[in-house]
Formats: C-alpha cells, sequence, structure tokens
C-alpha cells in the first residue's frame, strides 16, 4: 500500500517520466512541475495528427478522464499525462464542469481512503503496545506468584521435616506471603541486601600460626612438681583459666594435674572435666608443650598442697620470682581460682601461642556434646539455610549482677535486687540501673534486640538459633518472637530423649550452645560475657567469622529517640547501620589499656599473638 503526503510529492517522478496505471484508484505522476506547455517537435500519431502540445497535469487521472481522450480505451489506454488542447477546447462548458467536479470527488475518496489507514495503523500499533505492556504485567505476576508458592513450600517443609516445628507455627508462611506480596523481599534488590547481611568480612591476609616452631626443643622429662586446680566459673570461664594455668605450668615447668570443676557456681552442675571434654585428646595434643597426667603420682598423694591464689593479670616475671619459689618448696601447689590469672598483653609470643593450642585445639568437647552440638546444627542449616546464633544474655542472674531492670515490672526489679544481696561475693549491692544502660552496661532486652536485627535488615523468617537460658521477665519474649518467629534452642531443636543425658547439667548444654554458634553464619552478643568472648575469640581465629559487636550505649539512645518519636523507622535504621558497618567482627589489632580490667580480652580477639597478617 502506498501513502503519499503533500510533504513528499516533489519526490514523486518529479523528472515527469510517464508511468504505467495498474490501479484503478489512481493514474499518472503527481508533480508540481507543470511546465506550461511544451511544444513537441516529434511525430506523434493521433487521430488529428500534426504539432501538439503537452500538459502535465498534477492530480491523479480518472477514468472519466482517459474518457476524454481520442481513441482512450478503459484498462487498456496508455496513459501518457498528455492532453489534447484542440480536443479539450471542443468539448463544452458543461462537460469540462462535469470532469472538474468527478476529479474533486475523487481526491476526496483518496484522502478519506488515507485516513482509513492511518487509524488501521494507529489500532494497530496501540494494539501492540498494549499486548506487550499486559503481557509482561501478566508474567511478572506468574512470576511473584511461583516465588510465594515456592516459599510457602519452603517453610512449611522446615516445619514438617525432623520431626520438629517451628515456634510460632503457620503465622511465618503467613508472614513471609504478605512480605513477597507487597515486594520487600520478592525484588532483586531485597534478595541482594539480604545476601550481604551474611557476608563475612574480609580477612584475606591474616592467618593462622600457632604451630611449634621446626626448632622447638624437645620438652625436658624433669619437672619443677604438680600443679593442682579447681577451675571456677561457668564452662567458657572454666576454660579460659584452664587455658591460663596450662601455660603457667610451661612458664614454671611443671606438671599439670588434669584439672577439676566447679561444682558450687550458679549452676551448680556436677560434671567433671571428662565429661565436658576429651580429656585424653587434651593431654596427647599438648604432649609437647607441658607434661599433664591424669590424678597426682602415688609418691605426692601424701603431700599436703600448698594454698595459693595467684594474682590476677600476672605477667611471666611474677610466676617465675614469686610462685615458683614456693613450687619447688612444696612439690605441690594447689590455686584456688583459675580465672584472670594471666595478662592479655605483654606475655611473650611463645605462651601466647600456646594458650590458643591449649584453647582451639586441645580443648575440644567430649564426643556426646560434640555429636550432639553438629546434629543441631544439621537443623538449623536445613534446606541450606543460613542461620543466626545470638547469645541473648537476658537471664536473672545476669541481671540481678548487673542491676539493669529496663522495661521489667516493679516486683521483678525487687526480685533481682533481692538476689543480689544473696550472693555474697557480688560485691555492688546497690546500682543504678538506668544509668548503667544508657553508659552500655545492661544486656540489651529481647525487644531491642528485635529492633536490632530488624534495623540491620535481617528478615522476619531468618532462623535464630538461642544461645542462653530463659529469659527473665514475665512476657519479655513476645516482642522478638512475634517479629522473627523462628526461633530455636537445643530444647526445641531435640526430642525429650535426646536430651536427657543432659539434663540438669548446664555445663553440658552449654558445651552443646558453644559448637552451634561457633558454626553459625553469624554470632550476634547482647552483652559482652565470657560466653560472647569465647565464641567470637574462636569465630575471629576460624578466618573471621561474621560476629555482631552491639554498640550499647549508642544504640539504646537511638532506641529512646525512637520511642519518643523523635526519628523515624527509616532515619534509626540508617543509623543503626551506619553505627555497626565496622562492628561485625573484621581484623584489628587487640591494643593495651590502662587497666587490664578495662581492656580487651585476648581471648576475645588473639590477633596478635594467634593470628598473623602475612603481607
Amino acid at each position: 500500500m502506498a501513502i503519499f503526503s503533500e510533504s513528499n510529492h516533489h519526490h514523486n517522478s518529479s523528472d515527469g517520466v510517464s508511468q504505467r496505471v495498474n490501479s484503478p484508484r489512481f493514474s499518472g505522476p503527481m508533480t508540481r512541475r507543470a511546465h506550461s506547455f511544451k511544444r513537441n517537435t516529434t511525430t506523434t500519431t493521433t487521430s488529428h495528427g500534426g504539432g501538439e502540445v503537452e500538459l502535465q497535469i498534477n492530480s491523479p487521472r480518472s477514468e472519466e478522464a482517459s474518457e476524454g481522450v481520442p481513441g482512450g480505451k478503459h484498462g487498456h489506454y496508455h496513459v501518457t499525462q498528455r492532453v489534447h488542447v484542440r480536443g479539450l477546447l471542443k468539448k463544452p462548458l458543461a462537460s469540462i464542469v462535469e470532469d472538474l467536479g468527478l476529479r474533486g470527488r475523487k481526491k476526496f475518496g483518496h484522502w478519506m481512503f488515507l485516513v482509513f489507514c492511518a487509524v488501521c495503523l494507529f489500532i494497530g500499533v496501540l494494539k501492540i503496545c498494549a499486548t506487550g505492556w499486559l503481557g509482561s504485567a501478566i508474567e511478572r505476576a506468574q512470576s511473584n506468584k511461583e516465588l510465594s508458592d515456592s516459599i510457602a513450600s519452603l517453610n512449611l517443609r522446615d516445619q514438617s521435616s525432623l520431626g520438629y516445628a517451628y515456634r510460632g507455627g503457620a503465622s511465618d508462611v503467613e508472614r513471609t506471603l504478605k512480605t513477597v506480596a507487597t515486594g520487600v523481599d520478592g525484588s532483586h534488590t531485597a534478595m541482594a541486601e539480604n545476601s550481604g547481611i551474611w557476608s563475612k568480612p574480609n580477612s584475606d591476609n591474616f592467618t593462622q600460626c600457632i604451630d611449634l616452631p621446626s626448632n622447638h626443643k624437645k620438652l625436658d622429662a624433669k619437672t619443677s612438681g604438680y600443679i593442682l586446680v579447681n577451675a571456677n566459673g561457668g564452662l567458657n570461664q572454666m576454660r579460659f583459666g584452664i587455658c591460663d594455668i596450662v601455660a603457667i605450668a610451661k612458664i614454671m615447668k611443671a606438671t599439670l594435674v588434669l584439672p577439676s570443676l566447679d561444682h558450687t557456681s550458679y549452676w551448680a552442675d556436677d560434671s567433671g572435666f571428662k565429661d565436658l571434654f576429651d580429656w585424653k585428646h587434651f593431654i596427647h595434643m599438648l604432649k609437647d608443650d607441658v607434661h599433664i597426667v591424669e590424678k597426682l603420682p602415688p609418691a605426692y598423694a601424701g603431700i599436703e598442697p600448698f594454698s595459693k591464689t595467684p594474682i590476677s593479670w600476672s605477667k611471666v616475671t611474677y610466676y617465675k620470682t614469686e610462685v615458683l619459689p614456693l613450687l619447688n618448696q612444696h612439690k605441690v601447689i594447689y590455686f584456688t581460682h583459675t580465672d584472670s590469672r594471666l595478662a592479655n598483653n605483654g606475655i611473650p609470643s611463645s605462651i601466647q601461642k600456646l594458650r590458643c593450642r591449649v584453647n582451639y585445639r586441645a580443648l575440644k568437647y567430649s564426643a556426646p556434646i560434640e555429636e550432639f552440638g553438629n546434629t543441631l546444627v544439621s537443623r538449623m542449616q536445613q534446606n541450606g539455610n543460613p542461620y543466626l546464633a545470638l547469645h541473648l544474655r537476658y537471664e536473672k542472674d545476669m541481671l540481678a549482677f548487673t542491676g539493669c531492670s529496663h522495661n521489667l515490672t516493679a516486683e521483678e526489679d525487687e526480685e533481682l535486687r533481692q538476689m543480689r544481696y544473696e550472693v555474697s561475693h557480688w560485691k555492688e549491692k546497690e546500682i543504678n540501673g538506668t544509668e548503667r544502660r544508657l553508659l552500655g552496661g545492661c544486656p540489651l532486652t529481647p525487644r531491642e534486640t528485635s529492633l536490632l536485627l530488624r534495623a540491620l535488615g535481617f528478615p522476619s523468617h531468618t532462623r535464630i538459633y538461642l544461645v542462653a537460658g530463659e529469659a527473665y521477665g514475665k512476657g519479655s519474649m513476645k516482642y522478638l518472637e512475634d517479629d522473627f518467629p523462628n526461633i530455636f534452642s537445643h530444647s526445641s531443636l531435640s526430642s525429650e530423649e535426646e536430651l536427657n543425658p543432659f539434663k540438669n547439667h548446664q555445663n553440658m548444654l552449654a558445651g552443646i550452645d558453644y559448637v552451634v554458634a561457633l558454626k553459625s553464619d553469624v554470632f550476634l552478643y547482647t552483652y559482652d560475657g565470657n560466653m560472647a568472648k569465647a565464641v567470637q575469640g574462636h569465630r575471629r581465629f576460624e578466618n573471621f567469622k561474621k560476629t555482631i559487636n552491639p554498640d550499647k550505649m549508642k544504640f539504646v539512645k537511638l532506641v529512646d529517640q525512637l520511642d519518643e518519636g523523635k526519628i523515624s523507622w527509616k532515619k534509626f535504621s540508617s543509623k543503626v547501620k551506619k553505627l555497626h558497618g565496622d562492628r561485625i567482627g573484621a581484623p584489628y589489632p587487640r591494643k593495651p589499656g590502662e587497666f587490664p580490667k578495662l581492656e580487651e580480652s585476648f581471648y576475645a580477639n588473639p590477633l596478635p599473638g594467634c593470628i598473623c597478617e602475612t603481607r
């Protein structure tokens, strides 16, 4: 179909060359080059003969017009656009007017045809555009539906697998589907953000460096005497103490008797060293460093041990100059305390590396603890999902010890105060909990923890393993469980039969939690206690696994501003992310402090000492 407009008339047959007409709708060239009259000098055969005048016609020739030309026949006449002036002049005036009227109607018909074609073209383009847009919209809707169905199926499988149900039931599926429906988790941007929250910090230039040197001297068979210890405190406090005592035995060239454990602490756990740790592995791994025996030799069994409480955070010189002479004199010495008996810094490199060999290689949990801990890890990693281990230290003993009672009732606050006065070795009795919280000295509440996780970008379907005992306070866990329904613990992931061997053995259960926390994709702690120190230090040693260390002092102030309506959620979330951008467990050197008690623990950050930079 040819469509012509006024603007292109001058491009068609501008040379005046005659054309053949194959359609009855138009004939002849459309041109504005009307050369008035041109005398044809050639001989042309016509009915009249003689000279002729040629006229260029500006409009298409009609069928009726062709009839006005002598000798013309409809459908076969060769149009040359020549009009014989003589024949035209001989026509009556009425015939000429009639011809011109027919031509006007023909021109109007052509314009109507062009308008019809334009309308058809417009409708066609509109249909193509509409189909394309609607098709992509349908495609997106189908894609979202498939994603929603996939997530629903995944969560339903999670709930039924292994016979362990989610706490909170179907609410998680509904919450996830609702989130996808609103486009929060369904977009590629949300997926990218979610992947970022699980990524570990860069540690390419750091490596473990605790192996014995190749020129290491063989251990001397001679001993200065025997050291007996009763490791005090909870599991991780005892763990640190054992590491220190092994190093102290090395300093004094003494023999260590397999440690006994504290059974009088808050947990009142009667588990022994052999219940918690693989004792044969412990002795074997340290055979080139220090002599360790299961019990005192018979020749020394009758000797009354000399009791000694070493000074906390002491250096090597203290043990060589003050304690070693006592050991040489009495041959058997009993250390009443083991916690924090060696300084964090200013210790020879060989001793620091030994402390790490004890902590990360020799102190392996007993087979029942390791095996069951790994079983729970597998359950948390269900369907290849990442999980977060949360050390929510919101237990009664910790709140009583710190004097923190934010969001608790007056009755609960009084109960904590009474407990604090009942424990004689807790020195602080009257504590301003409000002031301590604002200084960052309190464990985060479950609600504050939920706000932190949400602000950092963790989605509601995040799988969380709770590394803690029962949270104190009526309804205190409601906020956290409502926002994150997929919260698990060793109790909810296990059958009663599986837990029976560990009942009434809090230290063994703490060992199981340690294994699950160590192998988590992200570890977050809400209070800087011994469990937090032990796990984060071990995760640093194991290639700096992501560990979130909240800035509690600044964070709780942001929470208060949010609660008071001074900042929006968007601003709150932005500030929280910025605040914790460099608090995810990335490598940095431990620095000595003015007071040993206030400086960073060696076991929380074994760099330098056990981790070395490769360039």
